[in-house]
């Protein structure tokens, strides 16, 4: 579930939610703990979101011990009347707070890559 941040409902708790700009990439402005105060000051409150957090399991064994959290993204094209048609996907790992590079840095075993699907009819 996500908001605008101008749009939040009274009595929903921010501690299940992330802050994040609308025009922004690599994880840069989002804040992991948002609070009330911190909404009071945005200049531009409906350019933010609170999307609820997504707590990843840890569950990927990596040769060093650790374990990797692991999220897919699916991309699908979807022609009009039509059913979506999944072209590629990508996989993210981390072990980090969050997924991307700033919060893996002195990592191993994270990062992109692909997966394997079957095409439809395939």
């Amino acid at each position: 579930r996500a908001f605008f941040a101008d749009e939040f409902p009274r009595g929903e708790s921010l501690e299940q939610y992330v802050l994040k700009p609308l025009y922004s990439f690599a994880g840069l402005g989002v804040d992991l703990e948002p609070t009330g105060e911190k909404l009071a000051t945005l200049p531009d409150p409906h350019a933010w979101i609170l999307q609820e957090k997504v707590h990843y399991a840890e569950f990927v064994p990596t040769p060093d011990g650790l374990r990797s959290k692991a999220e897919i993204r699916m991309m699908f094209l979807w022609p009009a009347d039509e059913e979506p048609i999944l072209v590629n996907n990508l996989v993210r790992m981390s072990q980090g707070a969050m997924m991307g590079v700033k919060f893996n840095q002195n990592k191993t075993w994270v990062g992109s890559s692909i997966a394997l699907h079957q095409t439809a009819g395939g």
